[in-house]
């Protein structure tokens, strides 16, 4: 069979060649000590040129994939194992009872760092600068600064700027959803979109379900409002678990869902349409509010971007949040609420807590968006994304000792890890800390704290000699700490 690899922008030819070569690693369709596809019959099957092949093969190498033997051509590893690194985390029952939520000093901990240039960054999910469109959306921001001076230099009011509603709205097109511009909201980034839905459906005490793992500023979210936390388990490839949500909504209160269903954060895990289907009507029929955070929708590996629950919704229960922060620039601060029924309601919270937003950055959004560039960029972007996913991943499982479990996720930029049972996650992030290495500890995304062997690792930067150092100095770091256990 021959697979083309040639489509038009999907970013560098030899990063997909990479990523052939590593699926087949992954699979146990090369095994350690197998010869490679030569150089020539893998440019004929994938219809590249040699010189494409020998730069992801020299790649390749340089990730300890491959070794050369003279004359004799390319090997894999014999160190590599796929079968660890094929492994996901377990799924994990959590106890459905509502909770309070209370973190205190970690999350300011892990953020303090985020921008620190000594650390590597594997902590916060925070993309790389040198990912983002930079110069195109600076050459919109000074466009809108020269041609509507007063306009940018004015207040932008609630429900934000009309032309940036509009060019979101236009988007939604492309999955088959009419979304009427007036029923968006423009807000400071997704944590304000999901602050404002929350805020606009709940009240003091009420219960909140959330997945468990789940993003853990919503629990802070939670913790701050003074709402309740159930959990509700999840898969690592599906997301949550309805028949548990099911359950729950049978046996108490909830007033809201919050979910992140396109490659959530930490699991990466894709709930497919069907489950969407369900949850919607599940939901309509208890009356309950689902605030849907999108923001790695757009981020999706495979051809096709899946679809968001607000496709599916009829009622208008749905609150869709998003934002560009992953995507175009996270200093912009524009998220946007698809808030339909609540529109005046969530508007007079936000008139409330910030009566107005900066002009400057909507109007430059839109022209930006108008202009075509962000399609382009979206597919440099997730072939980044997708490259820095697999190599990390790829690095987790050769570094790290046997008993480790980490997600394979089709979308958005970071892993779940589960180390092996005793190794204290809490601990690690510590001792990689004061090696100026960030990770973020599992038990900040579950209100019980469950998730005290697991990580979620950042791969939103481009792969490098210093996030590969610091992931062999991890895998040392928990194998002395399992020496230390025992």
């Amino acid at each position: 069979m021959t697979v083309s690899v040639s489509a038009a922008g999907e970013g560098f030819l030899y990063d997909r060649v990479s990523r052939h070569i590593l699926d087949l690693v992954e699979k146990g369709t090369l095994k350690p000590g197998d010869r490679a596809p030569s150089l020539r019959g893998l440019s004929r099957q994938l219809r590249v040129s040699i010189t494409t092949v020998n730069q992801a093969y020299a790649a390749l190498q340089q990730l300890g994939v491959l070794r050369v033997r003279p004359q004799s051509g390319y090997y894999v590893d014999a160190q590599v194992s796929h079968s660890q690194g094929s492994q996901v985390p377990r799924k994990t029952t959590v106890s459905r009872q509502p909770r309070k939520v209370r973190f205190g000093e970690l999350f300011e901990e892990i953020f303090s760092v985020a921008n620190d240039p000594q650390v590597v960054p594997l902590g916060a999910a925070v993309p790389a600068i040198e990912l983002m469109p930079v110069k195109g959306l600076l050459r919109a921001t000074q466009r809108a600064a020269t041609r509507q001076p007063e306009r940018a230099m004015s207040y932008c009011f609630p429900p934000g700027d009309e032309e940036l509603r509009h060019e979101i709205a236009r988007r939604y097109m492309d999955l088959g959803l009419s979304v009427d511009p007036a029923s968006v909201v423009i807000t400071s980034g997704c944590s304000e979109a999901l602050a404002l839905s929350l805020q606009t459906v709940t009240r003091r005490g009420d219960i909140v379900a959330v997945e468990s793992p789940t993003y853990f500023s919503v629990l802070r979210l939670i913790e701050r409002m003074g709402l309740l936390a159930v959990e509700i388990d999840s898969d690592p490839e599906t997301g949550l678990c309805l028949d548990a949500l099911e359950a729950a909504i049978e046996t108490m209160e909830i007033k809201a869902v919050v979910a992140v269903l396109n490659f959530s954060n930490p699991l990466g895990s894709v709930m497919p349409d069907a489950g969407k289907r369900r949850l919607v009507a599940m939901l309509e029929q208890a009356n309950i509010a689902l605030i849907e955070d999108d923001i790695y929708g757009d981020l999706h590996f495979g051809e096709q971007r899946p679809a968001i629950a607000k496709s599916f919704d009829q009622k208008g229960l749905v609150l869709t949040c998003s934002s560009f922060s992953k995507t175009i620039a996270p200093g912009y601060r524009i998220g946007w609420v698809i808030a339909d029924r609540y529109r005046d309601d969530l508007i007079e919270w936000k008139q409330a807590t910030s009566s107005a937003m900066c002009s400057l950055p909507q109007i430059a959004m839109a022209d930006y968006l108008r202009s075509g560039a962000y399609e382009r960029h979206l597919v440099r972007l997730r072939s980044a994304y997708r490259s820095q996913v697999e190599k990390m991943r790829f690095m987790l499982a050769r570094t790290l000792p046997a008993g480790t479990r980490i997600t394979n996720p089709q979308g958005g930029f970071v892993l779940w890890v589960e180390l092996p049972r005793g190794i204290d996650a809490l601990e690690l992030v510590n001792r990689a800390l004061q090696e100026r290495i960030s990770l973020t500890p599992g038990m900040m995304f579950s209100a019980t704290r469950k998730f005290r062997n697991f990580v979620r690792i950042n791969c939103g930067h481009p792969w490098d000699a210093q996030i590969e150092k610091a992931v062999e100095r991890l895998g040392e770091l928990v194998r002395q700490m399992m020496a230390e256990n025992g």
